[in-house]
């Protein structure tokens, strides 16, 4: 179909929805079929990444080490970059760092690419080795599915926020099998706030999602888990000390992560560097520790499933570690050490992935190391290692997220251990105060925190958080260059709506600014209208407002002058208009009033 036919197509179908089905009810649909697309999106992916995997390394000898880990993870990087670079032609790592921006500074709008570039990049980037997770990639691509859903039936801002939390929900449902997991993840991650107008929507897509992904793949988990050794309460102080553990890790991966990402960030302007550095780190990582090969969920079955040193040991496969089981505990401390390298080394170098499968693969590490030291040096009560490993799943992904509920979940989910609940309880509530000591905000949303435009479940900051500061402007303004003279400002007076009159230079810079209620002692007075000129009577602005501003911050200038209007500068200091406290207040009244609503 042509264009035009399409768009025709979809104008009669949303003539026919709007006078047919309810608001309400049409929601429900959108949310249903985002579920069932990032379902697809996410078993398409997943078989990529099998398929590319068995090929490149179904014929591996497992009693030795293989070169050709030197030279995959380098080709992945080098065509993910291509494609990205000359097919995409678009920056699409990140992923949900990129919705949370969407949420809150773009109107919950994703580009129509998003709908496949990252799953494209990221099966190309796993599939030879990269050391990263396709989760976020996947819950991309159903965000992005929701925002153009709702931006071809024209929905409001709120809705398409809405649909971008569905393809989130959808997507994590999707992937784990896990709907309560989605949900949750949502709500403590993307900061949807859970009111009866969002629930049942969202609820829609991860059932419909998890429903779906079973119809495709089976009734096979992820992971696999069977309990062989119940909890007692013997091991509390075990659990709140693997909390703590867990948290320290996750700080130490969240630090490590942002310092490797601004060290490659340097080489921005030189994509072919960043290349060679990035995946010569990561392909002689993965050489040395074929355990960070791409996912790694395979090593996280492992650990979850082996009954002693024999089942473990087979983590040490294709290394030069092989068949040396006495250093099983040295190699996982180092895998769990060089895990956010080889992840960082990944996305820097040009690959694309998340960071959400890395901080499962290092809290299944970290809860291995921490239980077999505990057992080896006996401190205590006995901890079995696979229940600890399961735990410590849990553990960093809600230090590394911020998102306690979403560990709890998922991993209950996902296991199926919910005999194990309590525990994962006291992992992820440890490990989320302990790294909530150094660290306020999540992997994800830290830098746009640090901007000032990360949305909070706090109604006010989030409201001036979507506020946008360029929609309040006003650009209708009359202003006076400095030589002019009391008659003819008092002429652009009668023309001002403002009780402000800007003076300007011939560039455009502000120079002052004339209150109109500070001058009647002389504006009447006819006598007077040649003697004094613009640059005698402008006086400094109580303030200036750059463009780039957060409105959290304009707020504050507000409060702190007290003025009633403020200019508003560009970078290069000219005047871009002025905002008026009154329209500012009358903006954030109606924005409240609709996220209020039901």
């Amino acid at each position: 179909m042509k264009p035009k036919a399409i768009i025709s197509f979809i104008s009669r179908i949303d003539s026919w929805r709007a006078t047919h089905v309810s608001e309400r009810m049409f929601v429900l649909i959108l949310a249903f079929l985002v579920g069932l697309l990032s379902a697809v999106a996410a078993f398409v992916l997943h078989w990529l990444i099998n398929q590319i995997v068995a090929l490149l390394t179904g014929g591996f000898d497992a009693t030795s080490f293989n070169l050709l880990y030197l030279v995959y993870p380098m080709v992945g990087i080098l065509l993910t970059m291509l494609f990205v670079r000359y097919v995409v032609k678009d920056n699409i790592s990140h992923g949900i760092t990129r919705i949370l921006y969407a949420i809150s500074q773009n109107r919950s709008r994703l580009k129509i690419h998003n709908t496949w570039s990252s799953v494209v990049a990221s099966a190309i980037t796993i599939g030879f080795g990269g050391s990263v997770g396709a989760e976020a990639p996947i819950v991309l691509t159903g965000s992005a599915i929701g925002s153009n859903l709702g931006k071809l039936f024209r929905m409001d801002s709120r809705t398409l926020m809405l649909l971008v939390g569905c393809g989130a929900a959808g997507a994590i449902a999707g992937i784990f099998k896990a709907p309560i997991a989605g949900l949750v993840f949502t709500l403590e991650v993307l900061m949807i706030d859970l009111t009866m107008a969002s629930l049942m929507p969202i609820l829609v897509s991860c059932v419909t999602a998890t429903c779906f992904t079973y119809i495709f793949s089976g009734d096979a988990a992820l992971f696999t888990f069977h309990l062989d050794d119940s909890w007692t309460v013997q091991r509390i102080p075990a659990c709140i000390f693997l909390g703590i553990f867990c948290g320290l890790v996750s700080l130490y991966f969240v630090r490590t992560m942002g310092f490797c990402e601004d060290l490659f960030a340097r080489l921005k302007k030189h994509p072919y560097v960043r290349w060679v550095v990035g995946g010569s780190l990561l392909a002689v990582l993965i050489f040395l520790f074929p355990s960070l090969y791409g996912e790694g969920y395979s090593s996280i079955n492992l650990l979850l499933n082996g009954q002693g040193e024999s089942d473990w040991s087979q983590i040490l496969n294709n290394s030069l570690f092989a068949g040396e089981e006495r250093l099983l505990v040295l190699y996982v401390f180092l895998v769990l050490l060089t895990k956010v390298f080889a992840t960082s080394a990944t996305n820097g170098g040009g690959g694309c992935g998340g960071t959400f499968a890395p901080s499962l693969f290092i809290g299944c590490f970290a809860g291995f190391f921490f239980s077999r030291v505990w057992n080896i040096y006996d401190v205590g009560v006995y901890v079995p290692e696979k229940n600890f490993a399961l735990m410590g799943m849990a553990g960093v992904m809600s230090g590394v997220m911020h998102a306690p509920l979403t560990g709890i979940f998922l991993i209950a989910e996902l296991t199926g251990g919910y005999s194990l609940f309590l525990p994962l309880m006291i992992v992820s509530v440890s490990s989320f105060l302990t790294i909530n000591i150094f660290e306020p905000h999540s992997i994800y949303g830290s830098r746009l925190a640090k901007e000032g435009k990360l949305i909070t479940h706090h109604t006010d900051h989030a409201v001036l958080t979507l506020m946008q500061l360029d929609s309040v402007i006003d650009r209708d303004y009359v202003f006076v260059g400095p030589d002019t003279e009391l008659a003819s400002i008092v002429h652009k007076i009668s023309n001002s709506k403002g009780s402000v009159l800007p003076v300007l230079d011939a560039a455009g810079s502000l120079l002052g600014e004339i209150d109109i209620k500070k001058i009647r002692h002389v504006v009447f007075r006819i006598e007077l209208y040649h003697h004094f000129t613009a640059s005698q009577l402008m006086q400094e602005p109580p303030a200036v407002l750059a463009d780039s501003l957060p409105m959290t911050a304009v707020m504050r200038t507000f409060d702190a002058t007290r003025a009633d209007y403020l200019p508003v500068l560009d970078r290069d200091g000219h005047l871009k208009g002025y905002l008026s406290r009154e329209h500012v207040f009358t903006q954030y009244r109606k924005m409240v009033a609709d996220m209020s609503e039901e």
